[in-house]
């Protein structure tokens, strides 16, 4: 299917969105990056924006853990409580929460620290597919131009916006339509409609270039609106990948028989598994007593047994001895065959 190429500018505070809470997802943020380097999207970024979005990259991050970490389940609940069926799940919840949230928080920092973060990545290769806008002594004074006139975007304490502005006056070409997509009410938005571009840069932008601009507060509401049939298999791949890590987590951790045969319905719609995921499954399956006391199970047994064939040299000869224990007595001559290797 051949596109239209669509002319994109994203704000700084879009960009920081990714590392917040809100709406915007990553799957929105690589369909924006193949449309960019398939050509359908010619994405202007400015250097003050790469500077500005390095300057609030920490800021952003650190509100975001920091209210994360803060939050917590309830760990004690009202004597009232008790005598309901929902109690003991609830328990059991608030303690699965606390042993989960510690290591999502340490692979974070690791993340962080090393800018591997999903939005890092994908960021970065927008930031090197698009085209650069570099700000000059010109550009510069024209913003300050701006601003001591009263006319927006921008304002005394800040340059920022006018800078942008004026860099795309100069560089999207005559008679091109512009889709802008900013978060920053105050200095674009309308007073009279919060949906639309202030009256002053609209009539601004079809007297300067002959042509259109198209704002949006959500990435989303660009792409729906100019992709909206667009499939793209990284979209696929990212979401079944997130998915599958996700069931192997619970699975893993699972703290009761119900989130162990929740996890492996999950599972079992996958038939790849890197060697890493493989060991770690089998390990759970031979540590974890949500899984190994009920080896027996039909959906559980099966699901392990078809994960290991075939795949029986990736395990280390001690773990598959104590798989076989459980789950394959038949391969195993010790007259404790039919013991678990574990005490209780």
């Amino acid at each position: 299917m051949k596109f239209k190429m669509q002319h994109l500018f994203i704000d700084t505070n879009i960009y920081l969105r990714f590392y917040q809470f809100s709406s915007d997802t990553l799957e929105e943020l690589n369909k924006l990056l193949t449309n960019v380097k398939n050509n359908n999207i010619k994405l202007y970024v400015t250097s003050q924006v790469v500077h500005e979005f390095w300057r609030n990259r920490e800021a952003s991050i650190s509100h975001s853990l920091k209210i994360l970490s803060g939050q917590k389940l309830p760990d004690i609940y009202p004597q009232m409580c008790k005598s309901y069926d929902e109690y003991p799940t609830l328990r059991e919840l608030s303690k699965g929460y606390s042993k989960l949230l510690t290591p999502l928080m340490g692979k974070l920092r690791e993340d962080i620290d090393s800018n591997q973060c999903g939005a890092d990545k994908i960021i970065d290769g927008l930031f090197s597919a698009a085209q650069k806008l570099d700000v000059d002594e010109d550009i510069i004074q024209n913003a300050k131009t701006r601003v001591a006139l009263g006319n927006p975007p921008g304002r005394n304490d800040s340059l920022g916006d006018s800078i942008n502005w004026e860099l795309l006056l100069k560089n999207v070409p005559n008679q091109t339509d512009l889709h802008l997509v900013t978060v920053d009410k105050k200095d674009y938005t309308s007073k009279i409609d919060d949906k639309r571009l202030t009256e002053f840069l609209n009539k601004e932008w079809k007297e300067r270039k002959n042509s259109t601009i198209h704002y949006y507060t959500q990435l989303s509401d660009f792409l729906s609106r100019e992709f909206p049939d667009i499939k793209l298999p990284s979209d696929l791949e990212l979401e079944a990948d997130l998915q599958k890590e996700t069931a192997i987590n619970n699975l893993v951790n699972s703290y009761s028989f119900q989130m162990t045969h929740l996890a492996i319905k999950i599972l079992g719609s996958f038939n790849d598994f890197t060697d890493d995921q493989i060991r770690e499954i089998v390990e759970a399956s031979t540590t974890n007593k949500q899984i190994y006391w009920i080896y027996d199970d039909s959906d559980v047994k099966a699901f392990l047994l078809q994960l290991i064939d075939g795949k029986e040299d990736v395990l280390p000869t001690e773990l598959l001895e104590d798989f076989n224990r459980i789950y394959r007595k038949e391969l195993v001559t010790s007259s404790n065959d039919d013991e678990l290797p574990f005490d209780d």
